[in-house]
């Protein structure tokens, strides 16, 4: 009979502990430890058996060690999905071995684009390996998003309606497929964890089991997360640690438009995002972001700012909003949609101190056209062009746009990639724009057909917006 272990782990981050703990010595949470038993002897078993069964044709080989400089190089490339803005995020495309978690709100469209990338795919064999529909749930969708398929010449699909975590690793052993994608992680659950799918342990040890074969077969693997209302990836945050890349799915669904964000990378960077549309027959990939992101309408509006962003190497066009009121209830509010609170809170310090704008008895609300967030430094100018627009009541022109990261002292700082900022305006029809004064050092503005303007502080770029 196989030994039992008795564990205690915190719902809320995966904290392990041999005896139960009131207060979470980890996230501070209390009565959040629940008691699982697991049987050693057969985990091990099954580790073993996996192992055995894939080696000498993984990746990963024997579990000798080997030194690193005997390890033969080998060209693997990345497996195209044929998709723009799903390879820009992977950092080039799927990495063959590789465990990609892909996460969002229920309802957001994670297994609408994993399913329509897979019928892309006509070379490749894939595995869809569904917890939580039908096969004829699946059947409709794929002729709804694939012209191709429902015509019999779509790619080789094969659908696997089950829950067993034991039985979807031998089916995949014996299939071989070229790709495995699991919908949805939480769905899924091990003989070896006594506690029902969806808890700490059931998450943990299916991600792991699944992560061993994704190394030792070499074949790619793709599982769907659901966040919950705390806003993680299935409960704790464990499984941003077991997995290679973390990809969520953002976007309201009352909107039409989907940001896909990497938020870990092992194989490329983490500052790329792709853009979706929303539609009937799918997704459809949004090549020119500045198209969602801007107002068509915007003359004579005041509370409206133009910023070059860039996002990884994709450079585009953000609108930047505000609204500036007297505070009914005595207390001011500042709320931020889509633009770090904090960073607001110390942009409003710098307009009061620096340029003598008195913001302390007035509502400040700040949103970031198109429901994108964006963490680029150089939005600064623009929120406070905005802000200053909306307080004053004089509208910024719908030609102009700005890029620079303002300091505490109220300077005007250099940011990156200058040269395709002032590319992306000149391209979009923008016939003015102000960028700090030391990017325009080695750079010759007369190839230029837009105006630019130098900035060293604050107050200067807002004499030239509002002179």
């Amino acid at each position: 009979m196989a030994k039992q272990k008795i564990e205690y782990v915190c719902e809320n981050c995966g904290f392990e502990s041999l005896k139960w703990i009131g207060k979470c010595p980890s996230c501070g949470e209390w009565n959040t430890f629940r008691e699982f038993r697991t049987g050693a002897d057969a985990v091990r078993d099954m580790t073993h058996g996996l192992f055995h069964s894939a080696s000498g044709r993984g990746i990963m080989g024997g579990s000798k060690p080997v030194p690193l400089r005997d390890i033969p190089s080998q060209d693997n490339r990345r497996i195209d999905t044929l998709d723009g803005e799903l390879n820009r995020v992977l950092g080039g495309g799927l990495v063959p071995g590789s465990l990609t978690l892909i996460g969002g709100h229920p309802g957001i469209g994670k297994s609408t684009l994993l399913l329509q990338t897979i019928l892309n795919l006509k070379t490749m064999k894939t595995l869809y390996v569904s917890g939580e529909e039908s096969a004829l749930q699946l059947r409709m969708r794929a002729e709804r998003l694939s012209p191709d398929f429902a015509s019999g010449q779509g790619a080789q699909v094969d659908v696997l309606c089950e829950t067993a975590l034991q039985k979807i690793l031998d089916v995949a052993d014996s299939s071989t497929p070229d790709l495995v994608v699991i919908d949805s992680i939480q769905a899924i659950a091990s003989d070896c964890i006594e506690s029902g799918p969806g808890s700490v342990s059931q998450i943990r040890e299916c991600a792991a089991s699944l992560l061993r074969y994704a190394k030792v077969s070499g074949k790619p693997v793709i599982i769907v997360g659901h966040i919950n209302k705390e806003g993680t990836i299935a409960g704790p945050k464990i499984l941003e640690h077991i997995v290679d890349t973390v990809i969520q799915f953002e976007g309201d669904q009352n909107n039409m438009y989907r940001v896909l964000r990497s938020i870990k990378n092992r194989f490329g960077s983490t500052s790329e995002l792709g853009i979706y549309e929303m539609r009937q027959d799918g997704l459809r990939q949004v090549e020119n972001p500045s198209e969602l992101l801007l107002t068509q309408y915007s003359d004579g509006l005041s509370g409206m700012a133009r910023s070059s962003a860039v996002e990884g190497v994709r450079s585009f066009l953000v609108e930047t909003q505000a609204l500036v009121s007297h505070a009914a209830y005595g207390t001011p509010q500042r709320t931020a949609n889509g633009f770090d609170q904090r960073r607001l809170n110390m942009l409003l310090a710098v307009m009061e101190k620096r340029v003598g704008i008195r913001l302390a008895q007035k509502d400040v609300f700040v949103n970031i056209a198109g429901g994108l967030r964006v963490t680029d430094l150089a939005l600064d100018l623009s929120v406070i062009a905005a802000i200053m627009s909306s307080n004053v009541d004089m509208p910024v022109g719908s030609t102009w746009c700005m890029a620079g990261e303002v300091g505490l002292s109220g300077e005007v700082r250099p940011v990156g990639r200058i040269e395709q900022r002032l590319g992306e305006a000149e391209k979009l029809g923008f016939t003015d724009i102000i960028v700090p004064r030391y990017n325009l050092q080695g750079i010759d503005t007369k190839r230029y057909g837009i105006n630019i303007h130098p900035a060293q502080k604050v107050e200067e770029a807002l004499r030239v917006l509002f002179a």
